[in-house]
């Protein structure tokens, strides 16, 4: 069945009389057409009874008819979007209607009550995510080789390792280094050197790279409009026993949580794996976040692995896990890798090392 179709079963179900589509990632998975709209308004809008509609803004109505077999509808910006939608409508009443709320702005919300006044609006996020959950044959493999590019853009970064160089220097080189594979980086590149990795989200500067401290890269490509998320840590030069303490520590909680996950087990239960390690060694106030997110077409998609989620994991979900001990003023380190659920346990899609790595300074 179609993922569309799939949509239209549950709109039958609910007696929707339309669901609207705002995400362009949803619309990316549900039609294969991509664009970001910016300010501009895009939706996917589908009908029980009629055929869908992808409204869009002018620029793209070629693109778009060149992709999907049902009608398209374009605006230029002296148009009122919302006017234009509610006369492209099918004759008839809409009194339930579904919208991403997840996804939707404020004005976006307001806009689409001008286009369906006094309907019920219900949220259709939990039907996309529970669609997007469970990942085809096909989603795998993509996102094996989206894996395959970020183990490249993490050696490109090793390689230009030197203490002469700073954060960004380092960004830099990765960031251009997968333009030249063809290939766009899926998030902004994380290389945090020394006590700045004690910031799980630490924006690289124009720190220079510290000798005898521990060094870190969080990056992720996307390929075939599917995307990878990765993190490592390495030494450069020779870090004190405190800091290779607090690395094995995190590769202890790395693998446990990697050992226990498989179907039937919950989501909260492999965040606990993870965290009782470090919980035991007394580090348990510095990993301050959840062990993990979902990934596909987003980085981060749903569920959360982390404590109070019970939900089941289930053959074909993928997910990062990526546990993190950060002390400020001292060290910060994570270790991360994304991978999918296989009958009987976990395969991850990036295999760069997880030896602690050392780097000349």
């Amino acid at each position: 069945m179609s993922k569309l179709n799939q949509i239209l079963d549950h709109m039958a179900t609910d007696h929707l009389d339309a669901a609207v589509i705002s995400d362009p990632v949803t619309i990316n998975y549900l039609t294969g057409f991509y664009s970001d709209p910016h300010e501009r308004q895009m939706f996917l809008i589908l009908y029980p009874n009629h055929s869908p509609l992808l409204f869009v803004p002018a620029l793209e109505v070629e693109r778009a008819r060149a992709v999907v077999s049902f009608d398209v509808l374009g605006y230029v910006d002296s148009e009122n979007p919302w006017e234009k939608i509610r006369q492209a409508l099918p004759s008839g009443h809409f009194k339930k209607v579904a919208l991403e709320f997840g996804n939707l702005i404020l004005t976006k919300y307001q806009g689409l009550q001008i286009v369906f006044p006094g309907a019920d609006f219900s949220d259709l996020s939990p039907v996309i995510n529970r669609l997007r959950l469970i990942k085809s044959a096909d989603e795998i493999q993509k996102m094996l080789i989206a894996g395959e590019f970020a183990d490249k853009a993490v050696h490109i970064g090793f390689e230009q390792i030197a203490l002469d160089k700073t954060e960004t220097d380092l960004v830099a080189e990765i960031d251009f280094g997968i333009k030249r594979l063809g290939h766009e980086m899926s998030f902004e590149t994380m290389v945090l050197t020394g006590t700045n990795a004690a910031n799980p989200h630490g924006i690289p500067g124009a720190n220079l790279i510290e000798n005898n401290a521990l060094l870190l890269f969080d990056l992720g490509c996307m390929v075939n409009g599917y995307a990878s998320d990765m993190t490592r840590t390495v030494a450069v030069g020779q870090p004190d026993q405190f800091k290779k303490d607090i690395y094995h520590l995190t590769l202890e909680a790395q693998q446990a949580a990697l050992d226990f996950i498989k179907p039937g087990v919950t989501a909260s239960q492999v965040d606990r794996a993870a965290r009782q390690v470090i919980e035991k060694a007394g580090y348990g106030d510095y990993f301050n976040h959840r062990l993990g997110h979902g990934i596909g077409m987003d980085v981060h998609e749903f569920p959360s692995i982390m404590d109070g989620n019970d939900l089941v994991i289930e053959e074909g979900m993928t997910f990062s896990v990526e546990p993190g001990i950060y002390i400020p003023g001292k060290v910060g380190v994570r270790i991360e890798d994304c991978g999918h659920v296989t009958k009987d346990g976990f395969e991850v899609f990036t295999q760069t090392p997880k030896d602690l790595l050392y780097f000349e300074g």
